[in-house]
């Protein structure tokens, strides 16, 4: 229809330039009226391809369609749900944020102003300044520190009350960050800490690295899923309980910085449950490998910078329509391949004696830190065992397979961190290390009586589920939810069935261990 408008339009046009009509018309009128069946037109083409993409009608800038996601039917209806859980549930989001606010004055237009200065491969990056970094990291001169040195002439910085330098930071308590991260006033994300907390309230923190806090960008990470559903699980069984569910994670934690995370900020909360989540931030593969060898990765053909100018890329985060130009200059300037990179020969020596399929935990030489990982491990569950609260334990989920194929443009960060970040280590072989990595932490969670989250083993191997090798887009983020959910109700039920959920809290309660950061001036030009 709006075709054929602007067919007629075009043709009385023209005739009336022709002399075809006696009546004089107003240029004016003419080429409004076209521009407006124009305007008519993208209107509708915007409209079908956000509808195609499975995008919101009026949002404004989009979601990035990669960080979105997309399922696949069946993939829902694949994961196994715990009786009494509505599969219509999966499709409910929380509530909006109560703490949801903009950002601090100057801080959005540092944030963009920063954007543009910080090259994307520079260390330091614009959400950086706006941490509040540990003094016991930082030093006495912050522009001694090798990586704070960076900064643009400031920081904010808080002084940790065990004097220890990790974790390296917090992030800055009770705002709306200029990426969108909304934080409560222990500087996690989420929504505000129930304070005293009530009677009635089971309190479950989450506990790992970016792939628990997930996307800054993101309305909702993970946990706060678990939490959205298992009150809707509680109120369906009409349970005198309310679940608060939290969010210690940050970037860049390592085991270590995990378990002095739960020591100083999670135990004083008192949780019945603490759920650990990380395998990524620790997984080198040169503790198998002999003489790795040295270089870089080398790009194949078809898959360097696109040719895709920079005013289309900004304009397409706020139109579906140039995101589909986007696209289509991406594909052409690609080989479609998305096979692993060519990678040098490399010999893995298995570790003698240490069986793949059953992992010795007491093996003095585990494979990818692991040795570490289960000390910092057994911190955490002395220190939560001290208060009564639980520990549980998940499988960590990569996006890696031996002859795994990927879509060279939608799939772009999945091939980089695997052939760049990870290289030069086949497919594989990381496969082979997540596979052990997991299987000792199954083996962990059981010889320990500790609660076992299958994660990797429900989640579908799916790119699209999935930022870059182990991050989450909008829809795996949503899966993974779901999953955990789904394994955590039969261990709730029994703490309900036998009284020991909730947990009384202290009377007093004891204070939430929150912080005020302190803003400093950086001249660090000289280093």
């Amino acid at each position: 229809m709006v075709r054929f408008l602007c067919a007629r339009n075009l043709i009385r046009y023209k005739a009336r330039l022709m002399g075809g009509s006696k009546r004089r018309s107003s240029w004016w009128g003419d080429a409004l009226l076209m521009l407006v069946s124009i305007v008519v037109s993208v209107a509708v083409a915007e409209a079908v391809v956000r509808v195609l993409n499975g995008q919101p009608l009026l949002a404004f800038p989009l979601p990035d369609a990669h960080d979105e996601g997309v399922l696949k039917p069946g993939q829902v209806d694949a994961i196994a749900r715990a009786p009494g859980v509505d599969r219509a549930w999966f499709f409910t989001d929380p509530a909006p944020l109560p703490n949801r606010q903009p950002p601090p004055d100057g801080w959005q237009s540092l944030f963009m102003d920063l954007r543009e200065k910080l090259s994307r491969n520079s260390s330091f990056q614009p959400n950086d300044v706006f941490k509040a970094w540990n003094t016991a990291f930082a030093g006495s001169d912050p522009c001694q520190h090798p990586f704070l040195k960076q900064a643009p002439g400031q920081l904010y910085l808080y002084d940790p009350a065990d004097g220890k330098a990790s974790p390296p930071y917090r992030f800055y308590p009770n705002v709306t960050l200029p990426d969108r991260l909304v934080t409560n006033q222990m500087g996690w994300r989420g929504a505000p800490i129930e304070v005293p907390r009530g009677p009635r309230t089971i309190r479950i923190v989450f506990t790992g690295s970016s792939t628990v806090v997930d996307g800054h960008f993101a309305p909702w990470s993970y946990p706060e899923y678990v939490g959205h559903w298992l009150n809707k699980w509680a109120e369906a069984k009409k349970l005198d309980v309310r679940f608060e569910v939290l969010n210690s994670a940050r970037e860049s934690n390592a085991s270590t910085d995990i378990a002095n995370i739960v020591h100083s900020e999670v135990l004083p909360l008192r949780p019945d449950l603490v759920v650990y989540y990380e395998g990524g931030n620790q997984f080198r593969l040169d503790s198998i490998v002999e003489d790795v060898p040295k270089g870089a990765a080398v790009r194949p053909p078809g898959t360097g910078a696109s040719l895709t100018p920079d005013w289309l890329r900004a304009a397409s985060r706020w139109s579906a329509l140039l995101g589909r130009v986007q696209a289509a200059i991406g594909f052409a300037a690609s080989d479609l391949d998305g096979k692993e990179w060519p990678k040098p020969d490399y010999k893995v020596v298995w570790p003698t004696g240490l069986d793949e399929q059953d992992p010795d935990l007491n093996y003095p030489n585990l494979p990818v830190d692991l040795n570490k990982i289960q000390r910092d491990l057994d911190r955490i569950r002395a220190d939560l065992g001290a208060i009564g609260s639980d520990f549980a334990l998940s499988s960590f989920a990569w996006m890696v397979k031996d002859g795994l194929v990927l879509d060279p443009i939608r799939h772009r960060y999945i091939l980089e961190q695997l052939n760049i970040s990870n290289y030069p280590y086949r497919y594989r072989d990381l496969e082979r290390l997540a596979k052990f990595q997991n299987r000792l932490f199954a083996k962990y969670a059981r010889v320990n009586n500790v609660a076992f989250i299958d994660v990797a083993g429900q989640l579908p191997l799916d790119p699209d589920l999935f930022l870059d090798a182990v991050h989450a887009s909008h829809a795996g983020t949503r899966m993974r939810g779901w999953i955990t959910f789904n394994q955590l109700v039969p261990l709730i039920e029994r703490h309900l069935a036998d009284k020991s959920w909730p947990r009384p809290m202290p009377d007093p309660q004891p204070p939430l261990p929150t912080f005020t950061p302190r803003h400093i001036i950086l001249s660090c030009k000289a280093a």
